[in-house]
């Protein structure tokens, strides 16, 4: 990678090894998904689950030893959260208008919800569609905390063997070429070292977009630690991969943060990290 270290392999963490994994299924043709369109409640804005099938997953644990994961029949975002998804909650949009007004101007804080960034934190990139940015894992949880309460249905990240299965539909690890990492993701070589919005390039057999690419994922690991997964847009080609992970690190991640200490909401060099949503079924 670029700056973040990505061809590292992160000793004692689940996903320093390819995995494997089946679907519940006896042929090779890929289980039917559903999909699950969800308005988030006092405002137009929409997005998409994919409804996946149950399956199995093997994967390294944190001594190196294969551990089988079985995995549940769940409900995964189409798509990484967008920023007209996450800005209802950061900034505070879903409260009555004049509480909105004085959050904005700094008289009302909510600690549950993140800190005023130091910069606007697309950074130019684009909005409308664009991946939502730059968070810290903690406030990537505390989302799916407020979505769960706005909506009554129980959201959080996925953990790493639920986005491995989801990357690669059920199948073999996914470490694509260059040509084909051109379909499917953004990535060092055609990003201009930008996010780009969603949905741009063809999805995978399951229908999600992404997955590889444009901004690394927020997953939790099999020792409940966190760590992004499957590259990003700044990554060289090698480095995006459904295999691909890497955990916080401030020296690189909060490198301008003027803050001492500093801050827990934003990532002041993290723009390549965001998240994707699973609801359980």
């Amino acid at each position: 990678m670029n700056t973040s270290g990505w061809r590292k392999t992160l000793c004692g963490m689940a996903a320093t090894a390819l995995m494997l994994a089946t679907p519940v299924r006896a042929d090779d043709k890929p289980p039917e998904t559903t999909t699950d369109k969800i308005t988030i409640p006092q405002t137009v804005v929409e997005f998409k689950l994919v409804k996946l099938p149950p399956g199995k997953i093997t994967i390294k644990d944190k001594d190196g030893k294969d551990k089988e994961v079985p995995i549940k029949s769940i409900f995964i975002g189409q798509t990484e959260v967008t920023w007209n998804e996450y800005e209802i909650y950061y900034l505070a949009q879903d409260l009555p208008e004049h509480e909105r007004d004085l959050v904005k101007s700094d008289k009302l804080v909510i600690r549950s919800r993140p800190s005023k960034p130091y910069e606007p934190p697309e950074r130019g990139w684009g909005h409308d569609g664009s991946p939502a940015g730059s968070m810290f894992c903690r406030e990537a949880k505390n989302y799916c905390k407020w979505l769960s309460k706005m909506t009554g249905h129980k959201y959080r990240l996925p953990t790493e063997a639920e986005w491995e299965y989801a990357c690669r539909a059920g199948g073999p690890p996914l470490k694509p070429t260059k040509a084909q990492l051109n379909d499917i993701a953004w990535y060092a070589d055609n990003s201009d070292d930008q996010t780009h919005p969603v949905a741009r390039k063809k999805p995978n057999p399951w229908g999600l977009y992404d997955m590889l690419g444009n901004v690394a994922e927020w997953v939790t690991m099999l020792d409940d630690t966190e760590a992004v997964a499957g590259g990003s847009f700044k990554d060289d080609a090698e480095d995006v991969h459904s295999a691909a992970r890497e955990a916080y690190n401030n020296r690189i991640w909060q490198k301008k943060d003027p803050q001492i200490p500093q801050g827990r909401s934003w990532l002041s060099d993290g723009g390549f990290v965001g998240f994707r949503i699973v609801r359980e079924d």
